[in-house]
């Protein structure tokens, strides 16, 4: 029989349990132990319930296994989930008479049977509707609970629910305890208590760090005497409001305990205790940085407002890409009002001219989250245009995502057209307007390209007006730049629209004629050309008449490359001014004078220009008596990379016939003043170095120039460059020539007259030139010990040379019986293989100041 004090007495001290705030897992145990009294053959169990998973879970006690107890952990509440299963689901009293025969026990039933159970009853734990779990009883047979083990059952559901809540009260209070404390202890801010007369109670450690006052310090004194004087009237009003039931937030200056005053924003409210304030909260945090980075703000916007050149903001996380922000300078550029364009995409200052690859670029580089920098056409509202360069850069947030594109705009305007008058002056003709030089070339290589592939064939025209001089040294300056004015609207009337006409230097047009469908279109274009240019011009009331020689050349002839055409023309324009000017001459191809081989040649003469495939030798120029070296004459060399050393002899005159022969003077003046410089400055002689000029080269405009140019560039003085010229440069005006040379040898460049006596020059010019020396031909020494007659020739142009206060040397010197010979007809200098082979600019560095004749000559 069942000892109903000590049930009772056992009762009670579950009771005590659950109002002490036993540990809910001992309250639990007493009350198993307690039904185990009331139903002796029982073996009992709770399990807990888990809300957030819908499941029950055994909890452990010594009267089942440890497996056991694992196996019924997480069973989701449901009628087929075995007996405690149903029991949560259907919220009442569950039996199973026999595990083994129970359908709700088929996936627990090998657990069971391991276990020794038989039978299972089971009552839901509830509190107020709320499922807490279930209490169950077990036994080793069937069997069903009669009306006292239910009861029995009901009354320890009962207890274990009170067990339950009130762990779970116990548990949130003490959670709520520790939420605030924790939350007083770790918030990031300041957190502070002070009672009503504003003395500090306890603070946080965040707060001993923001004022560098440790807790103890600040106990019991009084917040003002932490605030900079001027605000302590603002902290003790927001205080008051606190202690009378409000709450503020405000901003003051606080006093650091190293003595510096700082920023702080401070929210103070009440401490209510049953509806009485018993003192103030307060929670402050140091704004310093947050100050200063809000001025740095609103300065930095300042400076973007007060900015010269437009600034824009864009979201790029919006599809549109809308424009967000924009400064003052952007709305003047634009004419846009703020209400105009922000929300709107930047499209709007777009036009048709607007370069759509600019456009393209934008959003590229905005897809790809780069900067980019580009100058685009934009429209103002009013419609004109600018030229808007535009730099781009993203603006990324804290996770490292671009969120908005800043751009920078600049008016360039005047810029774009500064550039494109440059750029024009840079291809134009500033008198005449017409194309220049270098335009026209490049113009010329884009056709013959195109020629090339389509066949249509081009024709150059080269226009030299014949007398243009005479028309400026008698008129002046100002009526011929008049007169090529009219000239080239007159070339540009007779041409057809898309050819094109270009000025190529003083008094030298050129015209590419691409729409010519034969050779008579181009003869009648030329005809048409010397007739409109044979009409009088009208320059200031006075009529002018010229006239003009054209050269003619056409691609349709074998053509390799477009500067052929030039050249070809420049040779047919100096045909036909040898025919008698006032006509033109077609480039015949100089069929009968140049062969296949030299064609070939030709070609390789421009490759060796565009390769540095040339070298200078240099060959000492002596004194007769005593071999003393007096100069050197620079001769070229041209290495050809298949055909090895071509002789000057074949190259000089295809140059000359070709035109390439005015490159390649200049390529060896300027070599030979460096090289005699260098030479010069490694020890060598100092002697001058003799460098031969074409007639060509020479009566070119610019050659002057070019001297003064290459002189300065080499650093060797004018007194040691000597320039020498054939006869030839006569056969073209021998006043220019000699006006020329003037102006050489008063840059102290000297002239000397090469070949003398081989030409058909008048005896008179070599009175009138003003030149220091000339060459005697080697044709005249070769035999001058056999050839009476070259004797006489030489000896009297020795004569007559001294007699005019000329040098003369002899070239072609190769032993010493020419030059005893030589020193008895007193020539002054001598040159050739008796003295010295021509050598390379290394070996020229090491000769000595004094050469006697060579063993081997």
């Amino acid at each position: 029989m069942l000892d109903e004090p000590a049930l009772m007495e056992a009762q009670q001290a579950i009771h005590e349990m659950i109002a002490h705030h036993a540990p809910l897992e001992e309250t639990l145990e007493a009350i198993t132990l307690w039904v185990g009294r009331l139903l002796p053959d029982a073996l009992v169990s709770v399990m807990r319930y888990a809300p957030e998973r819908s499941s029950l879970s055994m909890m452990p006690n010594s009267q089942f296994s440890t497996n056991y107890v694992q196996r019924l952990q997480d069973l989701y509440i449901a009628e087929g989930t075995g007996t405690c299963g149903a029991a949560a689901f259907w919220r009442q009293l569950t039996i199973t008479e026999d595990i083994l025969t129970d359908t709700r026990w088929e996936s627990f039933r090998d657990a069971a049977r391991r276990e020794g159970l038989r039978a299972c009853w089971s009552m839901p734990i509830l509190s107020g509707g709320r499922l807490l779990g279930t209490f169950a009883t077990y036994y080793r047979r069937p069997t069903v609970p009669d009306p006292a083990s239910q009861a029995a059952l009901k009354r320890a559901a009962s207890l274990a629910a009170l067990a339950i809540i009130r762990d779970r009260d116990a548990f949130s209070h003490r959670a709520l305890s520790e939420w605030h404390d924790s939350l007083f202890a770790n918030h990031p801010d300041g957190v502070y208590e002070f009672d009503l007369q504003g003395r500090f109670q306890r603070g946080n450690a965040a707060l001993s760090r923001i004022t560098g006052y440790a807790e103890d310090m600040l106990v019991g004194r009084h917040f003002n005497e932490f605030i900079e004087p001027g605000y302590r009237t603002l902290t003790q009003a927001g205080f008051d409001i606190a202690q009378h039931g409000g709450s503020l937030q405000y901003e003051t200056m606080g006093i650091h305990h190293d003595g510096y005053t700082y920023h702080l924003e401070i929210l103070n409210f009440p401490v209510s205790v049953d509806g009485e304030i018993v003192g103030v909260y307060g929670i402050c945090r140091d704004i310093t940085e947050q100050k200063r980075a809000a001025e740095s703000q609103r300065l930095l916007e300042r400076g973007i407002q007060t900015s010269p050149n437009g600034v824009l903001m864009i979201d790029v996380t919006q599809p549109d890409m809308p424009l967000v922000y924009a400064n003052d300078s952007f709305y003047r550029l634009t004419g846009y009002r703020p209400d105009e364009v922000l929300g709107r995409n930047c499209s709007f200052l777009h036009g048709d001219d607007t370069d759509a690859g600019a456009v393209t670029a934008i959003h590229h580089a905005i897809a790809e989250r780069r900067s980019a920098e580009v100058t685009l056409l934009n429209y103002r509202k009013d419609g004109s245009s600018f030229w808007n360069q535009l730099s781009l850069s993203p603006v990324l947030n804290e996770q490292g995502d671009c969120t908005h594109y800043i751009g920078t705009q600049q008016d360039i305007t005047r810029q774009r057209n500064q550039e494109a008058q440059l750029a024009y002056q840079a291809t134009h003709d500033l008198l005449t307007g017409l194309p220049n030089r270098t335009a026209f070339e490049g113009r010329l290589e884009e056709a013959f390209q195109r020629s090339q592939q389509t066949g249509d064939g081009l024709v150059v025209m080269l226009v030299d007006l014949d007398g243009f001089k005479t028309i400026n040294d008698g008129l002046g300056y100002r009526i011929g730049h008049q007169l090529l004015e009219a000239v080239a609207d007159r070339l540009r009337q007779v041409i057809g629209q898309h050819d094109i006409p270009a000025r190529l230097t003083g008094d030298e047009f050129s015209l590419l004629l691409t729409s010519l469908a034969s050779r008579q279109a181009g003869i009648d274009m030329a005809e048409r050309i010397l007739n409109t240019l044979s009409a009088p011009f009208q320059i200031e009331g006075k009529p002018l008449h010229i006239s003009a020689s054209i050269g003619i050349a056409s691609d349709r002839e074998p053509t390799e490359h477009a500067h052929e055409l030039m050249q070809r023309a420049d040779l047919a324009m100096t045909d036909a001014k040898q025919q008698g000017r006032n006509t033109w001459h077609w480039y015949q191809g100089n069929v009968q004078r140049i062969t296949q081989e030299s064609v070939l040649l030709r070609h390789d003469l421009y490759t060796a220009l565009q390769h540095d495939q040339f070298e200078l030798y240099y060959q000492p120029i002596v004194e007769a008596v005593n071999g003393r070296i007096r100069g050197l004459e620079a001769l070229i060399r041209w290495h050809h990379p298949e055909k090895g050393m071509i002789s000057p002899g074949t190259f000089i005159s295809l140059a000359e016939q070709t035109g390439q022969i005015i490159p390649l003077g200049y390529w060896i003046l300027r070599r030979a003043c460096q090289d005699v410089a260098a030479i010069q400055t490694a020890g060598g002689p100092v002697v001058p170095v003799a460098v031969n000029i074409s007639s060509l080269q020479f009566r070119r405009e610019g050659f002057l120039e070019d001297v003064q140019q290459i002189l300065a560039a080499s650093g060797l003085p004018p007194a040691l460059l000597e320039l020498e010229v054939t006869e030839s440069v006569l056969l073209d005006g021998a006043e220019q020539a000699i006006a020329l040379i003037n102006r050489l040898r008063a840059m102290g460049v000297r002239v000397a007259l090469d070949d003398f006596g081989t030409g058909f020059s008048s005896l008179s010019y070599l009175r009138d030139l003003p030149i220091h020396k000339v060459k005697l031909d080697r044709a005249f020494i070769q035999d001058i010990i056999t050839n009476r007659s070259n004797a006489a020739i030489v000896q009297g142009i020795i004569t007559m040379a001294h007699h005019l206060g000329l040098m003369v040397v002899a070239e072609g010197i190769e032993n010493r019986e020419q030059q005893q010979d030589l020193i008895h007809r007193d020539c002054d200098l001598l040159q050739g293989f008796l003295f010295g082979k021509p050598l390379p600019r290394e070996a020229a560095m090491k000769l000595p100041g004094q050469l006697s004749a060579s063993r081997d000559a």
